[in-house]
């Protein structure tokens, strides 16, 4: 075996839009199909899937985990601070979410990926073993384009059976697996919606641009966890792709409020994705009133700080920002 380095909507409104209300003080969000890029032959615009604040409530999600990667449950209200564009807001609605989520698994199976195919079915399988009835799952796998290899599914035992004729070949489209990864996703009628994504590198192969996809991601109501896979190259040996594709990973997940996982060890990858499992089942969820005069309709910075802990740091990782509706 191998051994690796560790280093640890203002919403759309068309006339057909359904807006599902959460609560009466909860957040809203509109959502809209995202389109798959057109051809060079029939460029259109791209429509996207906005965050933004309704009721005047935002909320925030967020996760929390100890030194071992393991779910911190037993914070209280007073445990949080919550910072909007650096002015800090009292906290005006706690909960902790245990619902049902759909989950995107966006499969890499590029050339690169090799040997490790194998420790990276064990990860997902690792992964479905935390959910939860009424959960709901899809398969995007990615080479050189992306493919919906499983539709949305009850079953998690169909993405388990297509990975196991999964073959390494190909370049790395990893922004366009999770452009199609984000349309597919929204297609699910449950609330909680998230992405895994288990890649071992950075993209050389996609349409999409890396801006284009960071925008979206930000903009989307999808939590999005990644697990890097990352060989001790010399730096020398590394593409410009390589060596930019552990940011970019993290720059994607922890804009959405979810993490970046980089793997060193393989045997540490199911125990990775089963902490990212747990993890989604044990959320917390913020909600503040934005301050006067910000319903501007512009992206505004979120900060979440946990105070009064007794023990070892958390780590917390939390949605970074969102989009005020207009006044």
């Amino acid at each position: 075996m191998r051994d690796f380095f560790v280093s640890t909507l203002r919403p759309i409104q068309p006339a057909f839009l359904i807006v599902l209300l959460l609560s009466a003080t909860r957040l809203s969000f509109a959502q809209a199909v995202i389109q798959p890029r057109p051809g060079p032959a029939a460029e259109s615009s791209r429509s996207a899937v906005h965050l933004r604040v309704d009721k005047k409530l935002v909320l925030i999600p967020v996760s929390v985990m100890d030194g071992d990667n393991h779910p911190v449950t037993t914070l209280l209200e007073s445990n949080f601070r919550v910072f909007d564009d650096k002015l800090e807001r009292p906290i005006e609605n706690f909960s902790v979410e245990d619902g049902p989520v759909a989950v995107g698994i966006v499969f890499d199976s590029s050339g690169s990926m090799g040997w490790k195919l194998g420790y990276s079915r064990q990860a997902v399988k690792a992964f479905l073993e935390t959910a939860n009835s009424g959960d709901e799952f899809l398969l995007v796998e990615f080479s050189g384009a992306p493919r919906v290899s499983v539709p949305l599914t009850g079953d998690s035992h169909e993405i388990q059976s297509r990975l196991g004729s999964a073959e390494s070949r190909g370049p790395t489209a990893l922004l366009d697996a999770v452009h199609l990864a984000l349309q597919e996703i929204h297609k699910s009628k449950l609330r909680r919606k998230a992405l895994l994504i288990i890649s071992d590198g950075g993209d050389n192969h996609s349409r999409y641009k890396r801006s284009e996809v960071r925008e979206l991601v930000r903009e989307s109501d999808v939590l999005i966890y990644a697990v890097g896979i990352y060989e001790p190259l010399d730096l020398r040996d590394r593409t410009p792709e390589e060596t930019a594709g552990p940011a970019l990973l993290k720059q994607i997940a922890e804009s959405t409020g979810g993490r970046e996982f980089s793997v060193g060890f393989v045997d540490d990858l199911s125990e990775i994705t089963r902490a990212i499992g747990n993890a989604l089942r044990s959320q917390y969820v913020l909600g503040f009133s934005p301050a006067d005069g910000e319903g501007d309709g512009l992206y505004h910075k979120v900060n979440v700080k946990i105070v009064h802990n007794h023990g070892a740091p958390p780590v917390a990782s939390w949605r970074r920002g969102y989009y005020a509706s207009p006044d």
